[in-house]
């Protein structure tokens, strides 16, 4: 098969602040370079994007020297932490924005999703989008007609396809727009992360599309996610951006296994201004934190090892009945279990904190990270945020003449007996 996508030394600056460069003369200048196909003599040779630390120059490059192919038919997944540079490179590749330096070669019609909402417009409705969405990708209207049905199916809006999509839920937006991306005839699709936004059975139904759209119909997929089983279902080549560079391409399943091992470190500690604090209107988590009951502080965590966390929120409403649940998944995404409060009591306004234990014994070696949930009612999620808390725990206690790791996400202790039975044996 051809090549589908080639990236050859593509870089992408940011300036903060203001834009000029602050005298008409260079402004000017810089003008007359840009049409003379030069270089921006004004241009900073600024810095990498790492957001944790304050740099002191107003040029952040979010890309810089990317070079890779992936040829037609290929499901290519992205990953990195946030602020890697993996939504940047979606937008350069979809033609949202242009590169700094740098080029990018597409063959064939590219169906984009990059956030919820990209390319509808609000006040027309659902058959109208898909119409416009069609038009835009070259589509004729014939073309769109006959995708049109499978669209509106697959997306489950059928009851409100006449309505305008600025009513619809940012569910039944996203919902939508995938089907519409997918369905479409277009050479390669462009999915970001966008299917957080879905439920868990459309997120399934959506990368069985993709895988469909890949494996069977020979279409190009590139897919940007944190869910690593996700990647690892769909993808079969991985490439990893780190700080708006390129640092690792490959089999998928070697470049995850590189970098998760690379990039755990123990968080055991969060605290959150009020501003800044993940949540909604109604209430918003302002600390968590793991309290592992050792007998020393210098011990390790173990799977002897009682863990106690304590989860603080604000909530901002007069009786309301809003929960605080814990999700406990593997750092590659793999929900082990979810627990939360049995009764749901309506609360005044203030801060109140919350309390769960996970018992000695009970989880494997391994590293683990904590999501939490507010609920609302006992049945409705308000909100959901990932990687709150993130440890290790270790196997020290081994049985004897056993080394190695016990296979299982957790390795609770049972109760078990044994008793003799006399009874003859019988020789066949």
């Amino acid at each position: 098969m051809g090549v589908a996508i080639k990236v050859e030394n593509l870089s992408k600056a940011y300036q903060l602040g203001e834009i000029g460069t602050g005298m008409l003369s260079n402004d000017l200048k810089r003008w007359a370079y840009k049409i003379q196909g030069k270089e921006d003599p004004f241009l900073k040779i600024g810095e990498i994007n790492d957001r944790t630390i304050k740099g002191e120059s107003d040029i952040v490059w979010s890309l810089k020297d990317i070079n890779f192919e992936i040829g037609q038919g290929d499901a290519v997944g992205i990953i990195g932490r946030n602020g890697a540079g993996k939504s940047t490179l979606l937008k350069i590749l979809s033609r949202v924005t242009s590169p700094t330096t740098g080029s990018v070669k597409v063959k064939g019609r590219v169906a984009s999703l990059l956030e919820v909402g990209t390319g509808f417009h609000p006040e027309l409705s659902g058959r109208e989008n898909i119409f416009l969405n069609g038009a835009i990708l070259g589509m004729r209207k014939a073309e769109i007609k006959k995708h049109f049905d499978a669209i509106v199916d697959f997306a489950g809006v059928e009851r409100y396809i006449d309505t305008p999509v600025k009513r619809y839920s940012s569910g039944m937006y996203v919902r939508l727009a995938f089907a519409v991306a997918a369905h479409l005839e277009s050479e390669i699709l462009v999915v970001d992360e966008v299917l957080a936004v879905g439920d868990a059975e459309f997120q399934k139904k959506c990368l069985g599309k993709m895988g469909d759209l890949s494996k069977g119909e020979g279409r190009t997929v590139l897919f940007v996610s944190h869910n690593m089983i996700a990647v690892r279902d769909l993808c079969t080549k991985t490439i990893i951006l780190e700080k708006g560079q390129l640092t690792q391409e490959g089999e998928t399943n070697k470049v995850i296994n590189n970098y998760l091992s690379q990039s755990f470190t123990n968080v055991a500690f969060r605290i959150w201004e009020i501003i800044n604090a993940p949540g909604t209107k109604e209430v918003k988590l302002i600390k968590a934190q793991m309290i592992p009951q050792l007998t020393k502080l210098s011990d390790s965590i173990t799977i002897m090892t009682p863990l106690v966390f304590e989860f603080e929120f604000v909530n901002f409403i007069d009786d309301f009945a809003v929960t605080l649940g814990m999700e406990l998944l593997t750092l590659s995404g793999i929900d082990i279990f979810t627990t939360g409060p049995t009764d749901v009591v309506k609360l005044k306004k203030g801060t109140y904190k919350t309390t769960c234990t996970i018992p000695a014994e009970l989880l494997n070696d391994g590293v683990y990270t904590i999501a939490i949930q507010f609920g609302k009612d006992g049945k409705e999620m308000l909100y959901r945020e990932t990687e709150v808390l993130i440890f290790e725990i270790n196997d020290t206690v081994r049985p004897s003449g056993y080394t190695g790791k016990w296979p299982g996400l957790i390795r609770p202790r049972l109760n078990w007996t044994m008793e003799a039975k006399n009874e003859k044996l019988i020789n066949t």
